[in-house]
């Protein structure tokens, strides 16, 4: 009995010494937030997207103008190509095969245009947000802030999430001057342009002996 009573003790003098250690060790501070929802919210996105419209809208304008000018030659030579010659035929051809070719390399060009325009104004936009978690995270002792949301089509570093006390959104929100109370803007998209596909260009009239 003296033996197992002693055995007891020193178990629960090991089961003390463990509280003490495991009380004595702090788990390091993580802070999380969503920079995508911090961005959307700023002023500075509104004017970004603003300035992507416009400039959306003038890309748009000037392939719109080529099809227009695309559909009406192909339009007068399919009324006229019974009555041209072969070598006048072939240079309407090529011509409307190169317009063609113009259009599409035209479509490639906006698209990425747009995109790089995104980036330009984005990136002032996310040097102010990342200084903002650095403030945080300094100010209320984070050892780390992670983004919830690694991006479009990739999965959340954070599944869950027991409480809301250390989502630091609110905090850097604030930091950058933003009402945290105020309705949330939902987050745009990238947009990408979006034109008609032109038709492809008309082939030479069958059964047309015309002189050269």
């Amino acid at each position: 009995m003296t033996m197992l009573r002693l055995i007891f003790a020193l178990i629960f003098i090991n089961f003390q010494a463990f509280g003490q250690v495991t009380e004595s060790v702090k788990l390091p501070k993580i802070g999380y937030t969503n920079v995508d929802i911090v961005i959307a919210r700023l002023p500075e996105s509104k004017a970004m997207q603003s300035q992507l419209e416009i400039t959306k809208s003038q890309l748009e304008k000037a392939i719109d103008e080529s099809i227009k000018e695309f559909q009406g030659k192909a339009d007068n030579y399919q009324k006229t190509a019974g009555q041209m010659t072969d070598i006048i035929r072939a240079d309407k051809e090529k011509e409307l095969e190169n317009l063609q070719t113009r259009i599409q390399e035209m479509r490639s060009k906006a698209q990425y245009s747009l995109q790089n325009k995104q980036q330009q104004l984005m990136a002032p936009i996310q040097t102010k947000v990342n200084a903002a978690i650095q403030q945080v995270g300094k100010e209320h002792a984070y050892v780390y802030i992670i983004n919830m949301d690694g991006g479009e089509g990739t999965v959340p570093f954070i599944l869950f999430a027991s409480s809301e006390e250390n989502n630091v959104t609110n905090l850097i929100l604030q930091k950058l001057g933003v009402d945290p109370n105020q309705q949330e803007e939902s987050i745009k998209s990238e947009k990408s342009i979006s034109t008609p596909t032109p038709t492809n260009p008309p082939k030479q009239p069958a059964n047309k002996n015309s002189k050269q």
